[in-house]
């Protein structure tokens, strides 16, 4: 975890969320009133955001303890609970919602990952996540893919270098996005892995014949087209699938032999799992 991009992550939320008070709490519970509150399960699936949790708790008031009985990654059925927490109960109830925000999406993003994973068993093919994700929310949703099982694609447009076909069209071409981005490189002294998405086989065939690329990027390929991609790369790069790939379809691409395929709803429209935070009486 990074700390201090959550912690930083933590305070702009609770400024939204709480502002000059949580005005409920402060005139309803007594200041010195003590309580504790279990991390409930009302679903099936794959719990994430223990870790974050925590954080949060400790954020909003240093003396709450929780008491962790699941880690981020476990399986979850409902009528688990995750953990207790235990300390001033207006923080619990400060906390409490940020808490279930950050748990019900990241774990429902673990649910839909691990879920893509096991189809995936027994080939050599990962998944990997997408910029698509919540502005504000992509460390955690991220985040909570690594948990799922899967693979972290680049984070940002600062981390690596992938040439889709928009800068093919804007750059004139295949070959002339390709040598100015190694060009770039060099000039401005960066060791960056770059990555080119083609459109058919005329491209790859374009792309193999420059070389100084990292991974290509096979999009929109039909199975017959994915796998003769996949052959006539023959291990030279890394190969990526993407495009049109649904849960009912992604192994069978994934028998095409491809290194990795990316899918965008893994973050972009999933379903959070039903969590609630209760006190305990």
């Amino acid at each position: 975890m990074d700390r201090e991009l959550v912690d930083q992550f933590i305070i702009n939320a609770l400024q939204e969320d709480v502002g000059d008070g949580d005005h409920t709490s402060l005139s309803t519970i007594p200041a010195e009133t003590t309580g504790k509150a279990q991390l409930l399960v009302k679903d099936e699936g794959i719990l994430a955001g223990v870790e974050l949790a925590i954080e949060i708790f400790k954020v909003v008031d240093p003396n709450l303890k929780a008491t962790i009985f699941l880690q981020d990654g476990a399986v979850v059925k409902y009528k688990d609970v995750a953990f207790e927490v235990e300390g001033s109960a207006r923080s619990i109830l400060v906390a409490e919602r940020l808490v279930l925000n950050c748990m019900q999406r990241m774990s429902g993003i673990a649910t839909k990952t691990r879920e893509i994973v096991d189809l995936l068993t027994g080939t050599n093919t990962k998944v990997l996540d997408t910029r698509k994700t919540t502005p504000g929310l992509r460390y955690l949703e991220k985040w909570a893919v690594k948990i799922g099982g899967g693979v972290n694609h680049r984070f940002g447009l600062y981390d690596m270098i992938l040439i889709k076909d928009n800068h093919v069209d804007y750059a004139g071409g295949i070959r002339q996005a390709i040598e100015s981005a190694n060009q770039y490189l060099i000039d401005n002294h960066k060791k960056l892995a770059i990555e080119i998405e083609v459109r058919n086989l005329e491209e790859l065939d374009e792309v193999l014949q420059t070389g100084n690329i990292n991974r290509i990027l096979l999009d929109n390929f039909n199975f017959a087209e994915l796998r003769q991609a996949v052959n006539i790369i023959n291990g030279r790069f890394i190969t990526e699938a993407s495009g049109g790939i649904t849960i009912d379809t992604i192994r069978e691409y994934a028998d095409c032999g491809v290194d990795y395929i990316s899918v965008g709803a893994l973050t972009h429209s999933v379903k959070s799992l039903d969590l609630s935070l209760k006190a305990v009486k």
